[in-house]
């Protein structure tokens, strides 16, 4: 006779992830951090209640909103570079379809997380329930199944004894370098609280391995023969190389064959700037170096990078007919876009097999190309520091904004940022100098990451010094978390960078033709019912220390670098308010395909139509 334990569950639930670890390279920790959530009725009496009888075990952390728990999760996943989650628990209803937006974006950085949202009772006997859905024809669908589609693994709970298929499968897909994302399994809330004799077996310790794949040898030996016959090789960095821990394969690959590096917003930091075969940053939101050798390249081998529009610069970057591509990529689609020879392997043991086929050839250094990596280096730093020294007018730039906080946090902590024109600039101007000090959610590009997901690094490395840099239109989307960062005693460095509205896209409707004041920050004139009034006055150092923060305002770089050094030393959470001008921009050296209106009253617009259909004629289409 078997032994077993009598739980709900919900309490085997919350026992069977305290009880996850996971391993690679012989390194074990324990894989799950804190839960985090909001109770309502949909989760209170089963995960509350388990939580509470677990809480000397499991730590809850209370949140203000949903969907910043999921991109606190995402950024504490990113911190621990995939080898470890946080757990976000919520109602059923409206509490549930808030993790829609974090779940899409932690599946599309392929970023685990696990989502616990409750839902309608599985035994029907109590309909309509309040909060639920009800479609004709579709009695089990609940509002739940909208996190289908942004879920790498989707289930619901309906009787006790499923939970035994449903978590061990959850946790592969979790661990899995592969498949890996949002994770969502359903709680009926009668299922919840329900008791069931757990095998006791399901309820030991359990740890994962996370392989590393090897690659093909004869797809590896015609990588390394591709290499050795290219005159202008370059690798392109992406996110893969850093949950691999691939960095020091990747510089040592780089400086011993003369290929540069490029790097995508996910891949910054792999290399050190003052490496001498990094050039920067590639793409639309490219800088000089990477972009100019980009367009001569006539090999790029694509590593852990799931080669976006913006990293190609919408297919216009290589513009040599005879490039060729090579994808190192853990996932098999990745692996074969851009009619790439596709390596479906783990990023590090890649480079280190193709280092020693390299080496056999006895490949060495190319000289022209060393000169050459060296002149186009050596011209972006002027150009970087021209940008970074441009003088201001009444209020200061980004682009110093952006300086002033490397100079401080780039030596010991990380900066975090998500939507807006301030990506493409810290992707420019950031000089990174470990593997850690940069984090730009990119990929989902969601407004409202920044200050949740400065709070995920810091539950992930309470040590370590974050600096959360936010528009204002972003910090009016999603503040809430500055409140758990008091609760939690995690304080974080806030730049609000004040520039009146969603200055980004402003500029861009502006590149596309429009003349109208949609993006910006203004009072509706009751004259003419537009939108084209003065700023209204928002004291956002108010607002912050309302909620707990030390704030103030600063109006100079000089003002501002003092500020960050005091932040860096406080004990709570400091929110620096600075205005900028908005109109002074970091130039751009790329291109982006953004469709513009094909008929129009507007000149402007159809100034910009022909300058768009003459861009994009550079486009080069590959599968």
């Amino acid at each position: 006779m078997r032994e077993t334990k009598r739980l709900t569950v919900a309490q085997a639930l919350i026992h069977y992830l305290a009880s996850q670890s996971v391993e690679r390279d012989g390194q074990v920790a324990p894989f799950f951090g804190p839960v985090l959530g909001i109770f309502g009725h949909g989760n209170v009496g089963g995960i509350g209640e388990a939580l509470e009888s677990a809480q000397d075990r499991v730590r809850f952390i209370p949140v203000r909103n949903e969907q910043a728990a999921v991109h606190a999760a995402a950024a504490y996943a990113w911190q621990k570079r995939r080898l470890g989650a946080l757990v976000c628990t919520t109602s059923v209803g409206p509490g549930a379809t808030n993790l829609v937006t974090g779940a899409a974006g932690a599946t599309i950085n392929r970023l685990p997380v696990l989502l616990l949202p409750g839902d309608v009772f599985a035994r029907r006997s109590v309909r309509p329930l309040l909060q639920q859905l009800e479609t004709g024809g579709s009695p089990g669908v609940t509002v739940n199944d909208a996190l289908r589609p942004v879920s790498r693994y989707w289930d619901r709970v309906e009787r006790p004894e499923q939970l035994l298929a449903i978590l061990p499968e959850a946790m592969r897909v979790l661990t899995s370098p592969a498949e890996t994302g949002a994770v969502t399994i359903c709680l009926p809330q009668d299922t919840q609280v329900e008791a069931y004799d757990w095998p006791r077996a399901f309820l030991e310790p359990r740890t994962w391995h996370v392989p590393r794949a090897e690659p093909e040898p004869a797809l590896v030996d015609e990588a390394a023969r591709l290499i050795v016959n290219a005159s202008r090789p370059m690798i392109v960095a992406g996110g893969g190389v850093r949950y691999s821990a691939a960095e020091a394969e990747l510089g040592r690959l780089a400086r011993e064959f003369a290929v540069p590096i490029a790097e995508t917003q996910a891949g910054k930091g792999s290399l050190a700037w003052d490496h001498p075969f990094n050039l920067g940053p590639v793409g639309a939101t490219g800088g000089l170096a990477a972009n100019r050798y980009a367009r001569e390249a006539d090999l790029v081998i694509a590593v852990g990078t799931r080669l976006g529009d913006f990293t190609t610069a919408s297919t216009t970057a290589w513009q040599n007919p005879a490039v060729r591509f090579v994808a190192i990529n853990v996932d098999g689609a990745d692996a074969a876009k851009m009619d790439a020879l596709p390596l479906v392997a783990d990023a590090r043991q890649a480079l280190r097999t193709l280092h020693e086929r390299l080496a056999a050839s006895g490949s060495g250094p190319d000289a022209e190309r060393t000169r050459y990596v060296a002149e186009l280096r050596d011209e972006w730093t002027v150009e970087m520091d021209r940008i970074l020294a441009e003088q201001a007018q009444a209020h200061p730039t980004q682009a110093q904004v952006i300086g002033a906080v490397n100079a401080v946090v780039g030596r010991e902590g990380t900066v975090i940022n998500a939507a807006g024109s301030m990506p493409g600039d810290l992707h420019k101007l950031w000089r990174s100098v470990d593997p850690d000090d940069y984090h730009v959610e990119y990929g989902y590009s969601c407004m409202g990451y920044e200050i949740p997901g400065g709070l995920g690094i810091k539950l992930a490395d309470p040590a370590r010094a974050v600096c959360v840099l936010v528009g204002d239109g972003s910090y009016l989307m999603m503040n809430s978390e500055i409140v758990t960062t008091i609760q939690e005693s995690a304080p974080l460095t806030i730049v609000l960078v004040d520039s009146h509205g969603y200055a980004s896209i402003s500029a861009l409707a502006r590149s596309m033709g429009a003349r109208n004041e949609f993006n910006q920050l203004r009072l509706r004139d009751p004259k003419t019912g537009r939108l084209d009034g003065p700023a209204p006055t928002i004291d956002f150092v108010a607002h912050a220390a309302s909620m707990g923060a030390t704030a103030l305002r600063v109006d100079s770089i000089a003002e501002l670098g003092a500020a960050l050094e005091k932040a860096r030393r406080a004990d709570r959470t400091t929110v620096i308010v600075v205005e900028v001008d908005p109109e002074n921009r970091v130039p751009g050296y790329g291109w982006w395909d953004v469709p513009v209106a094909e008929v129009s009253e507007s000149a402007t617009v159809r100034e910009a139509r022909a300058a768009y259909e003459h861009a994009r004629e550079a486009e080069r289409w590959r599968s």
